[in-house]
């Protein structure tokens, strides 16, 4: 027995067999999750508790009963190390860039109007938590792009080029007479087949084409057909030349395309340098959630006007107090430290927007967004991701394994909620041997079942499930105890099932190493 360290986790655990209101579909009792009161968490015991489908929201800590409730929740992160922007997000990152820019706020075509992560009235209790660490455009294609625009054909010209050089050996063929495809019933025969003939046709005049005049075509196709002349042009003149030429022409050219044909990162779209003359400037601070800290603690009048100002907005509802978060920073960690931070977006020196984010031992983990509406044409909810994607990045180069970036849950039953699934690659946590699968392998099965096993293992198992419940540590009459010697102090009914319960929804491993609270 020892008296309980200030350092461990402890938490009060509450079962979850009463249904509650889901925030997605409605149903009034539809909601069943098992849940726990955290006094205190450490970062290694909250990382190992989100690897089993648990999520926090405040201080209370949740874990859906994925094969009763509703709207199943699957706990969803994203590979940073190999993220690519899609052509959306690409819009946003850009868009924010020409407002900063130019000022301009007008929408763009096919603007994204994404949720931000987790932006539900379940997990607007974003603050009070404490986590301790334990080991220490729409213009016209044919109109001149600008800077910003520039990058928006990026992907669709890379794979224009792909396309073009498989092309340029079958194009050779057209300088030769034009055959005539024959079946193969037909070929050794020496006739043509009735398929192949030639038919010759003439447009009634107010009836179909005007062929007296040049076809429509579409600027993509004109584009294209420019490159695969220019490539062909190219190649021709390399071919000219002696073979001694040749050689170092066609491979600096294939060096130059390869390095064109590489799609931009998300950092040369955040990082790249404003004009001096840019209308605006953002800046973003990372702020560890403490009053000790200074910088939150004078921001903490500012960010929770914000944060009304937004729940009032969206939520149609009123802030909840906010506690005080703690952070750590050892030496084998990044340079930020672990615990749970605000990013704070500070436009002209005004606060916009606060990500609550977590920064755990193995991943940054998205908590909650809360945003000046005033500023919803700038998709900050899907801005804030991307940011945090670079962010997620950085870390690693110090801290290298956290490499992972979690967005709370994935909901595909909610279709307002599949957004999360467009930050590719990214795997979902199987609920049954907590696996992590790539999201590509479970969305056919979850078009057909709102529950899913996506282990594909049938004989696999929870590796990390209970097998001693006698080793669980609890916390009783401040004294730190296995369950089986509270077991037997214990007076009154027995409480083995609902321990039981517990140990087998944290895992072993973290039911030795939190203290469960018992009276």
């Amino acid at each position: 027995m020892a008296a309980a360290d200030r350092s461990s986790s402890i938490v009060e655990y509450f079962g979850g067999e009463a249904g509650y209101r889901c925030g997605y579909c409605k149903n009034v009792t539809g909601n069943l999750s098992h849940g726990m009161w955290a006094h205190s968490m450490t970062v290694q015991d909250y990382q190992d508790l989100i690897d089993r489908g648990w999520r926090r929201s405040g201080k209370y800590v949740y874990k859906p009963i994925m094969n009763q409730t509703c709207c199943p929740q699957y706990t969803i992160r994203c590979r940073p190390l190999h993220f690519q922007p899609s052509k959306s997000h690409k819009k946003v990152l850009k868009k924010m860039l020409k407002f900063l820019a130019k000022g301009d706020s007008s929408k763009v075509a096919g603007d994204v109007t994404e949720e931000p992560m987790d932006s539900h009235r379940e997990d607007a209790v974003a603050c009070s938590f404490v986590l301790k660490n334990e080991s220490d455009i729409s213009q016209s294609e044919l109109k001149p792009l600008s800077v910003e625009e520039t990058e928006g054909v990026e992907t669709e010209d890379n794979n224009e080029e792909e396309e073009m050089k498989k092309e340029v050996t079958m194009k050779k063929v057209e300088s030769e007479p034009p055959q005539i495809c024959v079946d193969k019933d037909s070929a050794g025969s020496g006739e043509r087949s009735d398929s192949a003939k030639l038919v010759h046709t003439t447009t009634k005049p107010g009836k179909g084409a005007d062929l007296s005049k040049p076809p429509c075509r579409k600027a993509k196709d004109i584009r294209k057909e420019r490159k695969l002349h220019k490539l062909l042009q190219n190649q021709s003149h390399t071919l000219e030349g002696s073979p001694s030429q040749v050689e170092p022409q066609v491979l600096l050219s294939q060096n130059s395309k390869s390095k064109a044909n590489q799609p931009k990162a998300i950092e040369d779209f955040i990082f790249v340098p404003l004009p001096d003359d840019a209308t605006h400037q953002l800046e973003v601070r990372l702020v560890p959630v403490s009053f000790e800290d200074p910088q939150f603690n004078s921001s903490f009048s500012l960010s929770a006007t914000l944060f009304a100002k937004y729940q009032m907005a969206i939520h149609k509802d009123t802030p909840s107090e906010c506690g005080e978060y703690e952070a750590e920073n050892p030496p084998s960690g990044p340079d930020c430290g672990y615990g749970s931070f605000h990013q704070q977006y500070w436009l002209d020196g005004k606060i916009i927007a606060v990500g609550v984010i977590d920064v755990l031992p193995y991943c940054v983990s998205s908590v909650y967004l809360y945003y000046d509406p005033d500023y919803t044409f700038l998709s900050l909810g899907v801005y804030s991701a991307l940011r945090e994607i670079a962010f997620t990045r950085q870390l690693h180069e110090k801290a290298s394994e956290l490499c992972y970036y979690y967005m709370g849950f994935y909901i595909h039953s909610c279709p307002k909620m599949r957004y999360k699934g467009q930050y590719r690659p990214s795997d979902l946590l199987c609920p049954e041997t907590y696996v992590w699968v790539p999201i590509e392998q479970c969305l056919p099965t979850l078009e057909h079942s709102k529950y899913c096993r996506f282990n594909q293992d049938l004989k696999a198992v929870d590796e990390g499930c209970i097998k001693e419940l006698g080793r669980v540590q609890v916390l009783h009459k401040r004294t730190v105890m296995p369950y089986s010697m509270y077991k037997k102090r214990r007076k009154g009914p027995s409480d083995e099932a609902s321990v039981q319960q517990y140990a087998s929804l944290v895992g072993q491993t973290c039911s030795e190493r939190m203290l469960l609270f018992r009276s």
